[in-house]
This record gives structure tokens, C-alpha cells and sequence, in this order.
């Protein structure tokens, strides 16, 4: 079993690597990046992304913000998502999660790809910090199935950071294939 990947590791891969996990280009990444666009519905504002990666999200999100603040720890992932969103109404940071977590509220919160990399306690202390907007909506993309470098156990993610959030009710939109779920939560 492999140990639990942590921003070091990430800052390794994208050095490494501009598309490690092929989320341009793998048809099952578009797919879940179309349905992670379908979930943050109509929703126009300030919009917070968490762990950009390499920026394949980001550009789509920028399209339905009006101002984007996307954030990642690894250094490298930061400059790759400048490359590839050189747009001025998005700002790209490097930020520890949760210790960098802005505090201010969002009209739109989109979490992709990072929750199991976080143990327990950081998830609640995450959840913690966001802040939605009245009206906002939260969506969360993850895998739901167990593999090896996580720190939290898949499955149990969404239900942990909605509890640190003392969010309660159904998701208003969700989308969930054999590996993944995307799911919108309103505040």
C-alpha cells in the first residue's frame, strides 16, 4: 500500500509533469469536469476553486465567474494554471489547505480531487473556514472508491466536510459513475 500523498509529492508530480492524470484530454475527465459545470448550475459571482491542479477546471470555471481565486499548495500546479488561464478577473495562489483557507464568503465553492488527501481533522477544520454566500452553492467532485495514497477513506468525504459546514438536505444536483461523484449542495 502506498503512503498518503501530501503537497510535497503533488509539487513532484507537477514538476514532473504538465497533465499527470491526462485531465485535458481522458474522455472520463471531461465528463466529470461537464458534470461539475452542470452542477454549479447558474450561480454568477465570486467563486473559490480549491486544489486547481493544472488549470483544466479553472478555465471553465473562470467562464461562469466573475472574479475566480483558485488555489493549490503545489507551486508548480500554480504556474501551470497561470499558463493556461491568463485571464485578469482570476487570481491563482499557492495555499496550504486549510491553513490558507480564505474566510470571506463565496458564491460559488468548487472542491475537486482533494478531500481524501486531507486527514480527518483537516477536512473539519476546512470546512470550518468556507464560507458561502446566501444563495451560494458548494459542489464537490471525488472519487467514491477506496486507492491506495489517500488519507480519508473516499467515501466518507462529502458527509465530512458538509458536517464541519453545518450543512444539512439533499445535494440539488449530483452526478455519480462507477469511480466518481459530483455533487451541488446549496447554502
Amino acid at each position: 500500500m502506498s503512503a498518503p500523498i501530501r503537497i510535497d509529492g503533488f509539487e513532484a508530480v507537477f514538476s514532473e509533469a504538465a497533465d499527470p492524470w491526462q485531465t485535458w484530454t481522458r474522455r472520463d475527465e471531461v465528463v466529470k469536469r461537464d458534470a461539475i459545470l452542470r452542477a454549479c448550475g447558474r450561480v454568477r459571482g465570486r467563486t473559490l476553486e480549491l486544489a486547481c491542479g493544472n488549470g483544466s477546471n479553472t478555465r471553465a470555471l473562470a467562464e461562469l465567474s466573475l472574479r475566480l481565486l483558485a488555489l493549490d499548495g503545489a507551486p508548480s500546479a500554480v504556474a501551470l494554471t497561470r499558463a493556461a488561464v491568463p485571464d485578469p478577473h482570476v487570481d491563482v495562489r499557492v495555499a496550504r489547505l486549510p491553513e490558507d483557507t480564505p474566510r470571506e464568503p463565496f458564491d460559488l465553492i468548487v472542491v475537486a480531487e482533494l478531500l481524501y488527501y486531507l486527514r480527518p481533522g483537516e477536512i473539519a477544520r476546512l470546512g470550518q473556514r468556507l464560507s458561502l454566500a446566501p444563495g451560494g452553492r458548494l459542489v464537490l467532485a471525488h472519487h467514491h472508491i477506496d486507492f491506495p495514497d489517500t488519507s480519508t477513506r473516499p467515501a466518507t468525504v462529502h458527509a465530512r466536510l458538509l458536517d464541519a459546514m453545518g450543512m444539512t438536505g439533499a445535494p440539488v444536483a449530483r452526478t455519480r459513475t462507477a469511480r466518481w461523484r459530483v455533487e451541488a449542495f446549496e447554502g
